[in-house]
């Protein structure tokens, strides 16, 4: 059934709504955390702790499906979001000009703010459920097909809003107004006012659609916890499944330890080891230009899978999304003050991160094949979440203990991991899966 509201109306801007939320928890935190004077060890950790919501979403996405309807819940959510914002705005500790540039706040000053992000993170994770839903419910197959390359290209944009020009806007606010914790109130703030005007904008501009009416309850709810055991049990029936487990905890190790760390280091005084780059710097280098390199090596990845299929493409993704990563150990070694050239290598790496990062995706579709494929796929991404929840944990740990350019040598080895368990895959995908 057609929706009552043309997909030109609401697609970009609920994916648009579904990425600013998650670039704010898991990204612009580690840059707020870093500027406000939290050590490496405690961003690494209590930002990692964030990603929880997006690990177990799968166990509570029947609720979703059984209370109110898939609308409801994204209007909810979105309130509870922007409301969040607020919160986190209005939430941020002052500490001295001395404790921030101590690089040692103590954790307790953030603890209020630390709750409102877990809150915002589940809020963010829980939008996801019900967005994805929404969008097979309100679109014939034919719009399904035809929009979810708007809906990619509007979720990117998000990124670059969310890590690129949110980021410059908090750097420019702190050189003007000479007060970090106010700039990144002021810039939280500003996130909260675009967000609840998106919300109210779908407010009146999500389509109602038939299918997305409540139905009986207490009789779907026995069904979809029936149908939810039984696919929880079918997929760890699956013949490849443990090693599918321990391809997508290990392939992307080097990148979990590398992405809580890249911020701070670049953000970092050269006496520290870092760049020592001004946040609206960090916000242009590695929100915009590093996104478009993800974005395009994405794309190039897309079409290089479905010309050569799964099998063929794990070593070349596999080779793209590590060996990039040493322009990080270079640039902690040189420490080079030429934006240009910083600004290139970040494109590299991020490139190479998007082009890698088509096979492991394509992995999971393979493994989740068959019967409760949608559902499958949904667990495959909890144990994506959790491959950079677990390593990111410790990365900044790892990183105060060694220093930067052994950190940096420490992921270049993590890249053995990729390597051996690309290895050990390869072997047992269907060579024609994946090909146009």
């Amino acid at each position: 059934m057609k929706p009552d509201k043309h997909p030109w109306w609401w697609v970009p801007t609920l994916y648009f709504a579904e990425g600013i939320p998650y670039f704010i928890v898991n990204t612009i935190s580690t840059i707020l955390f870093k500027k406000m004077g939290l050590s490496n060890a405690d961003i690494a950790a209590y930002t990692s702790i964030l990603y929880l919501p997006w690990v177990i979403k799968p166990f509570w996405s029947p609720f979703v499906d059984i209370i109110r309807t898939k609308r409801w819940w994204i209007i909810a959510m979105q309130v509870l979001m922007s409301a969040g914002f607020v919160a986190l705005a209005l939430s941020l500790p002052h500490p001295s000009a001395e404790v921030m540039a101590s690089g040692h706040a103590p954790v307790s000053l953030f603890a209020v703010t630390l709750i409102f992000f877990w809150i915002t993170a589940f809020a963010s994770a829980t939008h996801d459920i019900a967005a994805d839903g929404f969008y097979m419910l309100a679109l014939d197959s034919k719009d399904q097909s035809l929009f979810v390359g708007i809906r990619s290209t509007f979720y990117r944009l998000s990124s670059i809003f969310g890590q690129g020009v949110l980021v410059v806007i908090a750097g420019l606010l702190e050189t003007r107004l000479g007060n970090i914790p106010r700039a990144w109130s002021v810039t939280l703030l500003v996130s909260a006012v675009i967000f609840a005007a998106v919300t109210l904008w779908h407010v009146f501009f999500l389509p109602r659609p038939a299918e997305d009416a409540r139905r009986d309850n207490v009789r779907k709810a026995g069904d979809i916890f029936r149908e939810f055991g039984r696919t929880f049990v079918t997929f760890f029936r699956k013949p490849v499944v443990w090693l599918a487990i321990v391809f997508m905890l290990l392939y992307r190790l080097p990148e979990a330890l590398l992405v809580k760390l890249v911020n701070p280091f670049l953000l970092d005084s050269l006496a520290d080891g870092g760049l020592g780059l001004a946040t609206e710097t960090v916000g242009v280098i590695y929100g915009t230009i590093g996104i478009l390199g993800l974005t395009l090596g994405g794309i190039l990845g897309g079409v290089a899978a479905s010309k050569w299929g799964l099998r063929k493409s794990l070593w070349p993704m596999a080779l793209a999304i590590t060996l990039p990563d040493l322009v990080y150990l270079w640039l902690s070694l040189a420490q080079p003050a030429n934006l240009p050239v910083i600004s290139v290598l970040v494109f590299i790496e991020q490139f190479g991160y998007g082009f890698g990062f088509t096979s492991y995706m394509l992995y999971m579709i393979y493994v989740s094949g068959g019967e409760f494929k949608t559902a499958h796929y949904s667990l495959c991404t909890a144990f994506m979440a959790l491959s950079m929840m677990i390593p990111g944990f410790f990365a900044g740990a790892l990183q105060e203990a060694v220093g930067y350019p052994r950190f940096f040598g420490i992921v270049m080895l993590c890249c053995l991991a990729t390597v051996a368990v690309t290895f050990l895959v390869r072997r047992k995908v269907d060579p024609e899966f994946g090909k146009k």
